[in-house]
């Protein structure tokens, strides 16, 4: 497999979880160098050293399905039923269909990248997935010429689910969408694994979108559905507040949420005395997605 400046380490590179939990040096295992390799250009070298733990990948979340604490998703999620798990692809495709997990799985490669996560709420963290590129599976069905837009469906259970339940002034189940350019982007990962392992429910199991280079709530959980539109789709939260959030959600330090600065960010398990980080344009991934964006106003394409 031919390797990009931007993809991640080798097999001989990933530590064993067992040494994540035992906190001992990274560098001991060799994944101080992968994260290097991940990390987009302007990251400061340091973070190679720190990435985040398993407990903190996986206690620390929004999934606002199993309620709105951090810690809710890691409380409820267990109830999940992930298997079966079909996905419905319809829309501009050659292939429509409803495909089974497993099946869907054996139609593209599966591999391991280690990506920096921004979220909207101006916190990161570094973490290693597992998937492929969805430009692949896209590849795969067909994609027809008229398709501008993928638009993603993520699963509505509320009997396994509590935060659907009640009003939540969410109007599930939750949308998101990309550009088509961006959905073929390289960088566009469907997570399908965490730390070498399956997918944690409170992550997004079986499968979860990924793009390193937007804020998180752009990375759909539990995807059922994957639909290939002409036209933009509206998404859960640029329906529910379109002055905070808006279609693109591009990571960008120079466009401030209205409620408070996306300049800087605080990193998960930086410490007491961590402090906080400049964000970098993009996350930090610039050179491979900036050129997407030629001409546009960014801050009017929020």
């Amino acid at each position: 497999m031919t390797r990009r400046e931007w993809d991640i380490y080798k097999d001989r590179d990933v530590t064993p979880k067992e040494m994540f939990l035992n906190r001992r040096q990274i560098m001991a295992g060799g994944l101080g160098a992968g994260l290097v390799a991940a990390l987009p250009k302007g990251a400061r070298a340091e973070e190679a050293l720190k990435p985040n733990t398993f407990e903190e990948i996986t206690s620390y979340n929004n999934f606002y399905e199993f309620g709105w604490d951090k810690s809710d998703p890691a409380k409820y999620a267990s109830a999940l039923t992930t298997s079966p798990w079909p996905v419905e692809i319809d829309g501009l495709v050659d292939k429509p269909g409803t495909y089974a997990f497993d099946d869907l799985i054996k139609m593209v490669t599966v591999e391991e990248r280690i990506y920096r996560f921004r979220c909207v709420e101006a916190w990161s963290m570094v973490i290693p997935w597992s998937g492929f590129q969805l430009s692949e599976l896209l590849k795969r069905v067909g994609v027809q010429p008229e398709a501008k837009y993928v638009a993603f469906t993520s699963v509505l259970r509320p009997e396994e689910m509590p935060g659907q339940k009640g009003y939540s002034g969410i109007d599930w189940p939750y949308q998101e969408g990309l550009r088509m350019d961006e959905a073929m982007n390289p960088l566009t990962l469907m997570a399908t694994g965490l730390y070498g392992e399956d997918l944690p429910k409170q992550n997004g199991a079986p499968m979860r979108l990924v793009v390193p280079w937007k804020y998180g709530f752009k990375s759909a959980k539990s995807i059922v559905k994957i639909s290939l539109v002409k036209d933009q789709p509206l998404n859960t939260w640029q329906a529910l507040q379109p002055s905070e959030y808006g279609f693109y959600a591009n990571v960008n330090p120079q466009v401030d949420h209205p409620r408070w600065s996306q300049a800087t960010e605080r990193v998960i398990g930086a410490g007491l005395f961590g402090g906080r980080k400049e964000t970098l344009m993009f996350n930090g991934y610039g050179d491979q997605v900036a050129a997407m964006y030629d001409g546009m106003d960014l801050r009017k394409f929020y």
